[in-house]
């Protein structure tokens, strides 16, 4: 039989008023569910003889609970339940399920409504038990206006300090705390160097008005801009043949991009400059890169990057996280940028990772200029013998010389 939910959402006012409707359907039901919390503020409004069903993690016990009631359960949400709320994970879980819904104001648009600020134009993210990666992207983008749902871990001070890191100083902060309750208040005062220093009373959430947009880079950041490695200036991938490449491994369709041997890093900033929607992953066996990629990322602005200081050869990929604890998404598009002569068996690793229909992308100069006698000379018949053993579709590779530079050849291949 299909499930039947019905989903109220409140404010968190200690005295709830419900539209009559809405009272008439809670006196007239049995089973009730939602947070401890939610529990405190309506537990007046329900009929003595009820059921509550707590609404804790995992939620799969509650939604077996939900399994053994043939009657409709009425569930009690915060603000809006469509607005990454309860009647979204409901859809998840049961999509056959029928809900009828009650929403009331989340709690971004009563902090709008504080402000007399017109919201049709905001971004709204969440960091409520969710990764850094849609804040981060809001901010490369340099939204005018983002509203930001937050938790214990992201926190408006956290928020803060992670944006003056990266150089996000052009925004101002409002934090609204115990919004739609007699606690309420709106902090609009406070600088972000000030907000990192200053705890805030949760539940919160806040909004970031742009005050003014940052240099941006809008197609090939020039090297000289790079940090790079010291007594090695040569050892960047030079911007337009680094424009070329972003351009073979399709970005603008892909989601995940691992960057193997990442140098400087300006694969992987570029590539997220340019494409905010991308997880970019980077690996190199180079200590000096760490401190590479930070200093790269800072100055460029770009928040989000995950990289490892560590041979790819060696590493055990099933047991990557990224910051937030949260396993590393598999690629689909890959970039090789160093292999230490270990191409064939770099691509055989990348490829068992490799999302189907992803691209892999090698850069290799040409094979007469080769001196380094840890590399090999025949790199490009390498790939490409590796890529055909591999089952991937090659490109013809493409040649590109640059003023007085050595030819670059740009190679790809696909995933079948």
């Amino acid at each position: 039989m299909c499930k039947h939910f019905i989903v109220i959402g409140i404010d968190d006012n200690e005295t709830q008023w419900f539209a009559p409707k809405v009272e008439d359907i809670i006196s007239s039901h049995k089973v009730f569910s939602g947070g401890k919390r939610h529990h405190q503020l309506v537990q007046s409004h329900l009929p003595s003889d009820c059921e509550w069903i707590d609404i804790t993690v995992p939620l799969d016990d509650v939604f077996r609970r939900y399994q053994s009631y043939d009657v409709p359960i009425v569930v009690f949400a915060s603000g809006d339940p469509l607005f990454f709320g309860f009647a979204s994970t409901i859809q998840r879980i049961l999509p056959e399920a029928r809900i009828e819904l009650f929403p009331h104001f989340n709690s971004l648009q009563t902090l709008a409504h504080r402000l007399l600020m017109p919201y049709h134009d905001l971004r709204m993210v969440s960091l409520t038990g969710r990764s850094w990666h849609e804040f981060d992207t809001a901010l490369i983008q340099q939204a005018p206006k983002i509203g930001v749902l937050t938790d214990g871990q992201h926190t408006p001070s956290t928020i803060a300090a992670r944006m003056l890191h990266y150089g996000y100083d052009n925004y101002e902060m409002i934090v609204g705390e115990h919004l739609g309750s007699e606690y309420e208040v709106v902090i609009d005062h406070l600088t972000l160097e000030e907000i990192t220093h200053t705890t805030f009373s949760r539940p919160n959430c806040l909004i970031l008005k742009l005050k003014h947009l940052l240099p941006t880079y809008s197609f090939g950041i020039p090297d000289h801009l790079f940090s790079v490695l010291e007594g090695r200036p040569q050892m960047i991938t030079k911007a337009p043949i680094r424009l070329l490449t972003l351009s073979a491994l399709d970005l603008p369709r892909r989601t995940s991009l691992w960057d193997i041997g990442f140098c400087t890093g300006s694969i992987s900033i570029e590539a997220r400059l340019l494409f905010p929607h991308l997880h970019v992953t980077g690996f190199e066996v180079r200590q000096e890169g760490k401190e590479l990629m930070e200093e790269n990322a800072k100055r460029f602005h770009v928040p989000g990057i995950q990289f490892f200081i560590t041979d790819f050869m060696d590493i055990d990929l099933d047991q990557l996280h990224d910051e937030e604890g949260l396993p590393i998404a598999r690629p689909d598009t890959v970039f090789i940028g160093g292999h230490g002569g270990n191409l064939p068996e770099m691509m055989t690793k990348a490829h068992r990772y490799l999302q189907p229909g992803g691209v892999m992308v090698y850069n290799c100069v040409d094979p007469q200029t080769i001196t380094d006698p840890r590399i090999r000379k025949d790199s490009e018949e390498l790939f490409f013998a590796t890529a055909h053993r591999l089952g991937m579709q090659a490109e013809e590779p493409l040649c590109v010389a640059i003023n007085n530079y050595h030819p670059i050849h740009i190679l790809k291949a696909t995933k079948k």
